[in-house]
């Protein structure tokens, strides 16, 4: 593929424009829009791209070579499976649906036409989890034994310009749900610790927020190494958290959200040594560094970190999540 890229957005809520955002920041200019005019996105940043209300008329008028998903949940699986068949390469938000429906249909449209996934969990690329990646795989607390992820954030406050009760986090209809929609820690956790075996799940609707969809959940793993994990989940917290620790057998690690560091502190040094984000690091960092790898993985320079793979995983362990709270059994995955 040469250097000049085409990129289709297909959904410019929130994360849609930081995408678009990021893409122009980067250079890339030869962008088009395909759009269902719900955005809440003024005109006048939108007038000098192309845009499309058909999607398959915006594949062949204009052939993209990248797509990123970004339309509510349960839509994306109508724009991915097109556009993989057309070719592209996919930056697919997370999760990659509401379901499984039709994810073998989509592996079938990759492998037809050839184009690469990169799903979008972007705190891979968090400097914070990079570093506690690199500290653990380094045996520098030794054995993992357990791990803890907790991350709550009051669901009003997420894009407080929009009625949040119209959102798809909110909304069971678009594939809401703080499981799904706050699936972050599914992925990282295993990334970190190492594949999942088994899950058991409590959701519930528990908060006074408008929603109809489950907005706290308390989520156990097993994982295949022994070493056990816990997730809190949840929609109403105030002020909002968003922090693991791992305990090993020589060790324990720990990272926070709020000021982005890592800390390790190993036994034998009997003292805590830490790791802070680079001075510039904020938080669209981690999108400039994602949109730059899925620059690269659509020019065909490297190979997708966050393959589809990684994002099915993702999605059998929260639908685990589902099944185990809904019949009360542990559900291998």
């Amino acid at each position: 593929m040469s250097q000049s890229t085409k990129f289709l957005i297909a959904g410019l809520g929130s994360i849609g424009r930081r995408h678009m955002r990021n893409l122009i920041a980067l250079g890339e200019k030869d962008i088009v829009l395909y759009r269902t005019r719900k955005s809440t996105m003024p005109e006048e940043d939108l007038a000098e791209f192309p845009q499309e209300t058909d999607l398959r008329v915006a594949l062949e008028k204009h052939k993209p070579d990248a797509v990123i998903v970004s339309n509510p949940t349960a839509y994306h699986l109508d724009v991915a499976i097109p556009v993989a068949q057309a070719g592209c390469s996919l930056l697919l938000e997370k999760p990659l649906s509401h379901s499984m429906e039709r994810i073998d249909e989509l592996k079938s449209a990759l492998a037809q036409g050839g184009g690469q996934v990169v799903v979008g969990f972007q705190f891979r690329f968090h400097p914070g989890l990079i570093k506690a990646k690199q500290l653990i795989s380094a045996g520098e607390i030794g054995r993992v034994i357990s791990a803890h992820v907790h991350f709550g954030e009051y669901l009003p406050a997420w894009h407080p310009w929009e009625d949040y009760r119209q959102g798809y986090a909110a909304r069971a209809d678009m594939g809401g749900g703080v499981v799904l929609t706050q699936c972050h820690a599914l992925d990282y956790l295993p990334w970190l610790v190492g594949k999942v075996e088994s899950v058991w799940g409590f959701t519930a609707k528990l908060s006074d927020l408008e929603v109809d969809v489950e907005d706290t959940a308390k989520i156990g793993l097993r994982f295949e190494n022994g070493a056990l994990g816990s997730i809190h989940l949840d929609y109403n917290q105030q002020p909002p958290a968003h922090y693991f620790e791992v305990v090993g057998a020589k060790g324990s690690l720990q990272w926070n959200l709020s000021d982005g560091a890592t800390r390790i502190y190993q036994a034998g040094e009997k003292a805590w040594d830490v790791y802070p984000p680079p001075p510039e690091f904020e938080r669209n960092v981690m999108f400039m560094d994602e949109m730059r790898h899925f620059i690269s993985v659509a020019r065909g320079e490297v190979e997708s970190s966050c393959p589809l793979e990684e994002g099915i995983r993702v999605m059998r362990l929260a639908l685990a999540v589902k099944e185990s709270s809904s019949t009360g059994c542990v559900v291998s995955v």
